[in-house]
């Protein structure tokens, strides 16, 4: 065949023109034909329109609840991880009772609060090693022992240790849950959907913390602690039954199996073999790109240095405004309010909030750009908490009025309505802004690395609140809220509706920020 001419290959039902680039020797093999992805040039005019349309389901309705029945599998477990989350807020008043077994004091309860982020990063940072070698599936399967050992060791405790040591455990199992999760539902999600879906784990988390509140309020701390056995079990049953990561079963050789798992998603042959033969071109010149190169150096190519400093930055900025601190110490905030708040029924109430908003979070991303959602939760995160803050400050040495607990009540409720996006996109960023051949290993990092920041803060706040007082640390919210807003507003781009090596394409740009990208891209800056 000589230079000029086109040769058309057809490779599992699709038609494949090659474009010669003048090469003396040219490919025999599909492995040879697909090696640079510059070389190809689809013609199928049906994929084109599925690129280009991605509002529109690509999925046969089948296939579309299928996706909502795996995630549903993913989510039983991420609620279970999600009670030993809430659970410091439950344990610690009733260990102060003095009529319990085991004695505590603030010190000891700030260690027993904080030691579950402690070792969430372990379970993290091996968490990716195990997704990329064993498959997202099997590490969520692999969570739920830790998370049963765990709970059963809380449930035992007869000592002070024992407690740690439960803690410790159930931490590390949420830490192997974190990143797998996230990615296992941005890889079997279609465009569409994949906003919806890779949010609702978060859903979860706030759901499990619900659960072990209202435990909590009814119950004693053990009969919580045997009751978070329920989800991980009814999880483990579900995630048997599911198919694994169709981007996986490619870049380990198992095609077969992957095409089986794109009909299960898909509910079409057609599509699913359309969605296998651009897996399997991704990952081919995955392989090439990344010959003899080790994570570090993939991570420092601009495909991925960008997404990494986006991530981590904002995490640390995420932190400060307060989210997870709130989770963990939410009766001990609460009572700083004064007057006869019932503190166990407020932390419920500010748990069906969180739920509420997450939720409506999830829904909200099919339909607004991500962009618009997180600058209003900054902004209404950082005016809320100044607003509280400030109040309290002109508040301090004076008797708690009923207007004082009403006006902080709603700055509070308002804080974690628009504080929870806050919450919820790091998980949605690892899933969609990270390049498929780091994905795994580098979600599982980024959250070892959240973990032990939030250890560290968790386990000085006791301290820093007693000097700042109350108003101070809702300042301090309301800071790191505003400055997340400022970092979103320049940096993050908008993902909405786009395809995941679209999203790619954006991050080898020249540009550093979003508002100074490369407008004329359609694809990046078209309409979402």
């Amino acid at each position: 065949m000589s230079q000029s001419e086109k040769a058309k290959i057809l490779s599992n039902g699709l038609i494949y023109e090659i474009i010669p680039t003048g090469d003396k020797n040219l490919a025999t093999s599909e492995k040879d034909l697909i090696r640079n992805k510059s070389e190809l040039n689809f013609i199928n005019q049906k994929d084109d329109e599925v690129s280009e349309k991605t509002d529109k389901l690509i999925s046969t309705k089948r296939g579309v609840i299928n996706q909502i029945l795996i995630t549903c599998a993913v989510l039983l477990l991420s609620a279970a991880c999600g009670m030993p989350i809430g659970y410091s807020a439950v344990l610690l008043p009733q260990l102060y009772n003095s009529s319990e077994a085991i004695k505590i004091d603030i010190e000891m309860g700030s260690w027993i609060a904080s030691v579950h982020s402690l070792s969430t990063p372990v379970g993290s940072f091996v968490s990716g090693s195990i997704a990329d070698r064993f498959g997202r599936k099997t590490t969520l399967i692999i969570a739920v022992i830790p998370l049963i050992i765990g709970w059963t060791f809380l449930a035992m405790s007869q000592t002070y240790t024992h407690l740690l040591i439960g803690r410790v455990i159930a931490g590390a199992a949420v830490g192997i849950l974190g990143a797998p999760a996230q990615v296992l539902i941005a890889e079997v999600a279609e465009p569409k959907l994949r906003s919806l879906l890779i949010g609702a784990p978060y859903v979860s988390y706030s759901i499990g913390i619900l659960i072990v509140y209202l435990l909590g309020s009814l119950f004693h701390w053990r009969i919580v602690a045997w009751s978070g056995l329920v989800l991980p079990i009814l999880a483990a049953i579900a995630l048997f039954r599911i198919p694994e990561s169709p981007a996986w079963l490619v870049r380990n050789n198992k095609k077969n199996k992957a095409f089986k798992a794109l009909l299960t998603l898909r509910g079409d042959e057609t599509i699913a073999n359309r969605e296998l033969n651009d897996l399997i071109v991704l990952c081919e010149n995955e392989k090439n790109q990344t010959t003899n190169e080790n994570i570090i150096q993939l991570c420092m190519q601009r495909i991925a240095i960008k997404p990494l400093l986006i991530v981590n930055i904002f995490n640390v900025l995420q932190l400060f405004s307060g989210t997870f601190l709130v989770v963990f110490y939410a009766n001990d905030i609460i009572s700083e309010f004064g007057g006869d708040v019932d503190a166990n029924k407020a932390s419920v109430l500010t748990s069906v909030v969180r739920v509420a908003c997450t939720t409506l979070f999830c829904f909200l991303l099919l339909i607004i750009r991500r962009r618009t959602i997180l600058n209003v939760s900054g902004l209404g995160s950082g005016i809320s908490c100044l607003a509280l803050g400030f109040y309290l400050m002109t508040r301090i040495n004076e008797p708690r009025t009923e207007f004082d607990i009403y006006f902080a009540s709603i700055c509070m409720i308002l804080y974690i309505a628009f504080n929870t996006p806050l919450m919820v996109i790091p998980g949605v960023m690892i899933g969609e802004l990270f390049p498929g051949k780091i994905r795994g290993r580098i979600g599982g990092w980024i959250f070892a690395l959240f973990n032990v920041l939030l250890f560290g803060l968790t386990k000085v706040f006791p301290l820093v609140k007693t000097v700042i007082k109350t108003h101070g640390m809702f300042i301090m919210f309301g800071v790191g809220s505003l400055l997340a807003w400022v970092f979103i507003f320049f940096t993050l781009p908008e993902t909405k509706g786009k395809q995941l090596t679209e999203i790619e394409e954006y991050f080898s740009q020249d540009n550093w920020f979003w508002v100074t990208r490369n407008r004329k891209n359609k694809k990046i800056d078209g309409k979402a």
